[in-house]
């Protein structure tokens, strides 16, 4: 880029006689009378530097003492709440036809009992009608207790026949004064729908996008679903295909947006996928790389500090390609491992 020129003009006024030809009138306004002048006008071209900014992309790598570094990667997760302890909502369909599938409830409830932490979780049932779960006030199910004990909730539990899970979460979380006695906002948060009929709220969320927004606010975003629900005819395990109508699409919207795990209500045992959820709320003790990584480039950060590794914060193991976290990182940490790969020769463990 050329250089640019400030050019400046300077006007040099040369006064002839010994005696002023001009006077100044003082004042709120400032006024000058000129007499006779001869102007004479001179032209100086002063030459400025301008720093001129050139933007280059520039790469830039540490220095490994490799003749070819690899490709640099970097996993991440934001450590989930659960650390502080979870708290369990069962969101379960109340109507009459509902009544087949109270065998794989217990046992799929029992399951999650039994696949849950030893300490620091609290689990309870609502009807999925909004005008029942605002009312509900089961003091929960807690570590110790087993299913017979759900069973007995279950069977005191309100029921109505309106087809509003996200409404009825929304009334127990939000209106149900009751909620607030048990429920942590520094603890995780699993809801469990259980319907066979679509979902339907048409008061809070009128549609799943609604939901996924305000659930996703939440406990800091460290929140979780699954659903058990009727799946589209061409997959449906029932042995009378479900109408169009019946299949739970909401639900199982807001469950992928979660990434959460969905059981189709016909499957007879409910239990590998209700284990699947109850693992899925788990706080990570270590995380497996995407790539196989360069041993000695892992690197761990915490909400964006480096952190050295040590028999009190982290090891790498090459054996299967796997960090762990001596000291768990805490709920709502952002983990980010950077490494060094190969392509050519990633494992892909």
């Amino acid at each position: 880029m050329a250089n640019k020129f400030l050019y400046i003009l300077l006007s040099v006024l040369t006064v002839l006689g010994c005696s002023p030809d001009y006077s100044i009138v003082t004042g709120k306004t400032e006024t000058i009378i000129k007499t006779e002048t001869v102007v004479e006008t001179e032209t100086i071209t002063e030459e400025v530097e301008v720093p001129v900014y050139i933007e280059v992309e520039v790469p830039v790598y540490i220095d490994t003492g490799f003749d070819d570094p690899g490709l640099v990667w970097v996993d991440s997760f934001t450590q989930p709440r659960t650390v502080d302890g979870i708290d369990i909502l069962w969101v379960i369909d109340t109507s009459g036809s509902m009544g087949r599938f109270d065998a794989q409830l217990m046992a799929g409830i029992g399951t999650m009992l039994g696949a849950l932490p030893p300490t620091s979780w609290r689990l309870a049932m609502i009807s999925n009608d909004p005008s029942r779960a605002v009312l509900e006030s089961q003091f929960p199910l807690v570590p110790g207790d087993d299913v017979l004990d759900a069973e007995s909730m279950y069977s005191a539990m309100s029921r109505g026949g309106r087809e509003e899970g996200f409404d009825a979460v929304y009334e127990y979380m939000i209106t149900n004064p009751y909620s607030s006695t048990w429920m942590r906002s520094d603890a995780g948060l699993l809801v469990v729908f259980v319907s066979d009929e679509e979902e339907q709220s048409d008061d809070h969320f009128i549609d799943a996008v609604d939901f996924i927004s305000w659930y996703r606010s939440m406990r800091g975003g460290s929140v979780f679903i699954a659903s058990i629900v009727n799946h589209d005819a061409t997959e449906s395990l029932c042995d009378y295909p479900p109408s169009p109508i019946d299949v739970g699409t909401r639900y199982m919207d807001v469950t992928n947006a979660f990434a959460g795990n969905i059981i189709d209500i016909c499957n007879e045992d409910w239990s590998a996928g209700v284990a699947d959820a109850a693992a899925s709320i788990e706080p990570h003790e270590s995380w497996k790389l995407s790539h196989g990584a360069i041993a000695d480039s892992v690197r761990v950060f915490i909400n964006g500090t480096v952190v050295e590794p040590g028999i009190t914060t982290w090891s790498y193991s090459e054996f299967d390609n796997t960090v762990y976290f001596n000291t768990i990182p805490s709920g709502g940490q952002l983990v980010e491992i950077g490494y060094r790969y190969y392509p050519t020769s990633d494992t892909g463990i």
